[in-house]
This record gives structure tokens, sequence and C-alpha cells, in this order.
């Protein structure tokens, strides 16, 4: 089984119940979030052996990620526990208490977490070491580079290290705050040093200046593939031979968008890792993230095997015509008599 490790922070979420305002809440729910943990979970969905490396602290918060990620198939064997720094912890405020016209918006309490302490050091821990020796891919992110010197810097070590074999993947998951007193060229440069970039491209305005598909790869000539997520519109595989390919979002009656960005990129890595084609591989970004738009929470449970077997053949007619609902696929129009899924 191809085994797949994702590096990066996880904090402790809290979360009011729905509609209720933050300073109202008498309850919070408690969750896990993080970036590289969710694609994780995801890749292991998609049959990968699937590890997470990072630091906790030594508290409920701490066995709460660890038991949580082990519950949904994520191995969790070189994770750090650090007796004296606390877990990072988020806060999700509802849209209609700060921001009544857009969505919800977070409250950070990372400063000073177990994650931020990661640093090169981590590399020499000999779990780490043999796991990451024996990985088909390694998916890192910027928002690990953003949390400390020595977060950046243990990217930067795990970049340069030779590949024997090994595909490192890059998701930008560009965050403002971060990288407010950071220099944005230290990001661009560490995204071209991976073998896969992937960036939305409302994440690449911010992040490298430009939304221009030639200027991108032009920016990072160095990765094998470079994947712009379009939002709701498509995304597109960018080659360092000049290569291009496009596959259009599917329709999705959406109920939330936190975590599709993370499940498309476990979707996409998987049939890269697979041996899928461009196009293969961003259809099952495509379905992975629909599945998730259509739940709240992280993550969204994927089709069967037989099914997302068969929406992976379907003609281009009839992914355009696919919608997905409640986590369910269907046809739309005039094809709806002419085929039943998959």
């Amino acid at each position: 089984m191809l085994k797949a490790v994702c590096l990066g922070e996880t904090m402790a979420m809290l979360t009011p119940g729905r509609h209720t305002p933050l300073h109202l809440a008498e309850e919070l729910h408690l969750g896990i979030g993080g970036a590289e943990s969710n694609v994780a979970m995801g890749l292991a969905d998609m049959g990968l052996d699937a590890h997470w490396i990072g630091r906790v602290g030594h508290d409920g918060f701490g066995r709460r990620i660890l038991e949580e990620l082990r519950a949904h198939g994520v191995k969790t064997d070189a994770v750090e526990v650090d007796h004296k720094r606390p877990t990072g912890l988020y806060v999700k405020v509802p849209a209609q208490e700060e921001n009544p016209d857009g969505g919800s918006s977070v409250l950070y309490y990372r400063q000073g977490s177990a994650a931020s302490a990661m640093g090169p050091a981590l590399l020499e821990n000999p779990d780490v070491a043999k796991l990451l020796a024996g990985a088909s891919l390694i998916h890192i992110s910027g928002i690990t580079a953003a949390l400390s010197s020595g977060c950046h810097e243990l990217l930067l070590a795990i970049l340069a290290a030779p590949r024997e074999g090994r595909t490192i993947s890059f998701d930008v998951n560009w965050r403002a705050a971060l990288w407010a007193d950071r220099d944005r060229a230290a990001l661009r440069d560490l995204a071209n040093q991976a073998d896969i970039v992937l960036v939305g491209k409302d994440e690449a305005g911010p992040a490298f200046g430009t939304t221009d598909e030639g200027e991108l790869r032009r920016l990072l000539p160095d990765p094998a593939v470079v994947v712009v997520k379009n939002e709701a519109t498509s995304a597109i595989t960018l080659g360092r031979d000049g290569s291009r390919d496009e596959v259009p979002a599917l329709s999705v009656d959406v109920v939330e968008p936190v975590g599709a960005g993370d499940s498309f990129a476990a979707g996409y890595l998987s049939g890269y890792l697979f041996g899928l084609d461009q196009k293969a591989s961003l259809r099952r970004g495509h379905i992975a993230a629909a599945c998730t738009l259509t739940v709240r929470g992280d993550r969204g449970p994927l089709p069967d095997a037989e099914t997302l077997a068969g929406i992976l053949r379907c003609s281009d007619q009839e992914w355009a015509a696919l919608h997905v609902a409640a986590g369910q696929f269907s046809y739309l129009g005039s094809i709806q008599s002419e085929r039943e899924m998959p």
C-alpha cells in the first residue's frame, strides 16, 4: 500500500451551536482542524496508508486530536507530545456576529503552541526519519512555514533532502494574517522546490502577485505540476512540459465550504499516486470536494468504490450533467432518462 505522510499543525476547534453568536453561546462544540491532517484523513479514505506528523500538547486537546485521527484511519506513531507547550486552539465565529455579509471567521490561539516549536530537529526523531524515508508522498503547506522560523527551516530541510522516489506536494493554503509580517518571497521559494503545487486562484494574487496561468508557471518553473483551483468553476493542471488540463467543477448544493480545498487535494493526490492521468486525478479531486461541500464539517463521506469508478469513467457530457446534493450524485437534464448513475 502506498504510504502518504502529511506534516503540519492540527488544532482543537471550538464552535458555537448553529446560528448562535459567540458571546451568547453557552456551549461550544469541540472538534479538530488542520489542513494537513484533513488531507491525511482524505487520503486514508482514498485507500492510502496515511500518516500525520506534528506536535501536540500534553493536554486533553492533544489527546482528542490523536484519537480522532486514529479513528479516521490516520496513523500518528511519529507525533511528538510536548509537556511544556499547549495544543493550538481556534474558535469559529458564526457569520452573523462579525461579518453578516460574508462567511464565518476564525479566532486563532496558536502562538507558542506545541506545533510552533517544530524545527529541523524533528527530522532526527527516529520514528519521523523512518516514516519519511518510506513515504511515497510527503504533503506540506504554507501554513506550517509561517508558524515560526523553526517551522520554516523544517520545511526547507524536507524539500532539500534527496527525493529517492518520494513526491513532495505543497499546498499554498494562503493565510494573510500569518504572512502579514513575513517575506512572501519565502513562500514562493518553498513552493518552487516541491514536485506538486496546489494553489487556489483566489490565493495566487496575494501570495504570488498574479492569477495569470503563464505568469504562475514562470514564477514556479521547477515543480512537475502546478494545480490551480478556480473555486466553483474548474481545476487546472499546468505541467512543466507546457501541458494543460482543465476539468470543470461539479454542480453542488453547497452547505458549507470549509475543508473542500483539503478534500480536493486528497482526491487529486491519490489519483496522481495511483498513476491516473491528470484529467482523472482532477475528477477525483472534484468528487472529494463536492462530498465535503454538501455537509457541515471538514470532510464528507465519499461514494463507494464502484460508484467512484463509474463517475471517473463518465464522458465529458455526463460529467457536466452530474449534480451533488447531500453527498448523493445524480444526473441533471435530459441525460437523466438516458443513463442511471454508475
